[in-house]
């Protein structure tokens, strides 16, 4: 969620924090700043909102200095203005600060009784006091451990002192943190993106650990003190396009990438000329798994579920889903035979790697479905499945919730297939059917001009439903999350079969409904249960696939029809029309679309 970078030189360093946090804007923000040690004296300039206006308040203050710290914050403790922004300083110490600290409020008691005074509404500043005081009897590297020691919860910290003019301090409990090495300077930063305009060679810290860097030298230690060797890991040189290009959004380029982030999954998955799915070297045999527990949160949840439907349909697994931020909090049964797959976009969602390291922590098999190789959730799983979607900036997910389910069917109909579950024929097919998927996702973004036309009637919505049976159903969620998270209209995903237990009290003259019914075992039920909605006033966009027959029922008010594929694929060429509906209601409103309000792209805190 939040931003960190820190970098020792021996040249100023403003410009670069600078061009680095804007490399993290794309976490979602609301405040910024950064403090630059000089001549002695740590001077800092924060702002709220964004980089833009930090970079406008550094015109009239010329922060000078090799050795500084920067930060984009997401508020939790505290309104977003520029009292609560980071750094956070006191006269020998700054500090930035992913994370929550959660027992800050009995920390602060006990420093203002010390006579300690804070200025903002931050849990961070605890600990800028907390160090202070502990450098009155200490030296440097006994105060961090008897702070880290003292604090609770979790945290990436960033910090420079007064009387240390090369030196920054990392340290991390639960929230990400990378050290980057480069010529006579070293960096600091919340992930390995914000570093890679800078160095291509990066260490991670591990849980419990601190470093010490200065522009020639890094050092790491365990949560003792003691030091620890730390592989130096090379990434890939070559440059990912994260510009526009001729898009207003992001968004709206990682939608029309879909087609190309698919074929590119199943070229790197699907060996096309022996008739397999390149998914081996399996820490366990198949054999040892007779159940799956699938985890994630928002969108990579929804991609959970659908997969629920795969595995429950081509193979004897028992199959259960778990929103990562329930699991460690359930008193779970863990057994030897149960596969944990964590599905994550940046491999750095904080509920899901503590879930992760639950299942670690108790021996139990585990598998990453993520869209970072280097992240804190890939490196800590035994086994790693890469969606190669390439990077995805917008909050709102879309390429990446299609690469979740692509790899979570892949790897169903391997497992299906090595267990001799799926037949030769059968499995056969369905990899046919994946080599036209691209094609027929490029046609189905071809909806556009209908969906600008049907979003006037949402935009004005006080809520909509989604509904859908079956493979649908995840979508139907998927679809209402879309429409919440980007132009905030309230908006529910209902399996339709349950409308009649509750939700059918909500329908009202107007209201806009989605029904997804494509035409599989569910289709006639699904428009039954359409129907009772029609029947109560709402004006109900029906969204299924191409077919000769009409649909059976009257007064529907717009219909959308996609391109025709086996049922199991279904969901992801009707996912099409919702991203898209979601996009175009949000520009109507002219929100934020790449950045919506409260929300950030790496949920690193609980």
């Amino acid at each position: 969620m939040c931003g960190i970078v820190g970098i020792t030189s021996n040249k100023p360093v403003t410009s670069s924090i600078i061009n680095s946090l804007r490399k993290l804007e794309y976490r979602g923000y609301d405040s910024a700043g950064i403090a630059t040690l000089y001549n002695g004296l740590i001077d800092e300039v924060k702002c709220e909102g964004r980089v833009d206006n930090l970079e406008k308040n550094l015109v009239n203050k010329n922060l000078q200095g090799n050795v500084g710290i920067g930060h984009v914050r997401w508020a939790t403790h505290g309104v977003p203005n520029q009292v609560n922004a980071h750094p956070h300083s006191s006269e020998r110490v700054s500090i930035v600060h992913n994370g929550i600290i959660e027992n800050s409020t009995l920390l602060k008691k006990h420093l203002i009784r010390k006579g300690h005074n804070f200025k903002s509404q931050t849990d961070t500043e605890v600990i800028v006091h907390l160090i202070t005081e502990y450098l009155k009897k200490n030296d440097l590297q006994n105060s961090i451990l008897k702070m880290l020691k003292r604090i609770h919860g979790s945290f990436a910290l960033g910090i420079i002192f007064k009387d240390q003019p090369d030196l920054i301090v990392g340290a991390r409990r639960g929230s990400p943190l990378a050290v980057g090495y480069g010529p006579k300077e070293n960096y600091l930063g919340s992930d390995s993106y914000a570093l890679k305009s800078m160095t291509n060679k990066i260490s991670y810290l591990n849980d419990g650990e601190f470093c010490i860097l200065r522009k020639d030298h890094v050092e790491f230690f365990d949560e003792n003190g003691n030091k620890v060797n730390k592989k130096i890991l090379e990434l890939s040189s070559s440059e990912e396009n994260y510009d526009k290009g001729d898009y207003k959004h992001f968004m709206e380029k990682e939608i029309e990438e879909q087609p190309i982030t698919i074929k590119n999954c199943v070229n790197e998955y699907v060996d096309k000329a022996n008739g397999d799915i390149n998914i081996y070297n399996f820490p366990w045999k198949t054999d040892e798994v007779s159940s799956i527990v699938l985890v994630g949160c928002g969108t990579a949840f929804h991609s959970c579920l659908m997969a629920k439907y795969w595995f429950e349909q081509l193979t004897s697994l028992d199959v259960t889903t778990d929103i990562a931020s329930e699991f460690r909090y359930r008193k779970n049964r863990f057994k030897k035979d149960t596969l944990y797959i964590f599905v994550s976009q940046s491999g750095e969602t904080a509920d899901t790697y503590a879930a992760l390291d639950l299942c670690k922590k108790n021996g139990m098999k585990t598998c990453s479905v993520v869209n970072v190789v280097e992240s804190s959730i890939a490196r800590d799983s035994e086994f790693v499945l890469p969606i190669h979607c390439g990077p995805e900036i917008g909050v709102a997910s879309t390429k990446a919730f299609l690469g979740q389910m692509l790899v979570l069917y892949l790897l169903c109909l391997k497992i299906g297939s090595i267990r001799k579950e799926i037949d030769r024929k059968t499995f056969l097919d369905k990899i046919k059917n994946l080599s036209l998927l691209s094609k027929l996702v490029k046609n189905t973004l071809t909806t556009e001009t209908q969906i600008q036309a049907i979003c006037n009637s949402f935009t004005d919505a006080k809520g909509s439903m989604f509904l859908g049976r079956g493979y649908s159903f995840p979508i139907a969620l998927e679809g209402a999350l879309k429409l919440k998270e980007l132009a905030y209209i309230h908006a529910e995903g209902y399996p339709a079969g349950e409308m009649k237990h509750g939700p059918l009290a909500l329908i009202e003259d107007g209201m806009p409904v989605v029904v997804l019914a494509p035409r599989d075992k569910y289709y006639k039920k699904t428009i039954s249960n359409m129907q009772e909605v029609i029947a109560r006033g709402a004006k109900v966009l029906l969204i299924t696939n191409k077919s000769k027959d009409e649909v059976f029922s009257e007064n529907i008010w717009e219909k959308i029809e996609v391109e025709n594929i086996s049922e199991d694929l279904l969901p992801f060429l009707i996912t099409i029309p919702l991203q898209k509906l979601a996009y175009y209601t949000a520009l109507k409103k002219g929100y934020d679309i790449d950045k919506p309000r409260n929300l950030a792209k790496s949920v690193t805190v609980e």
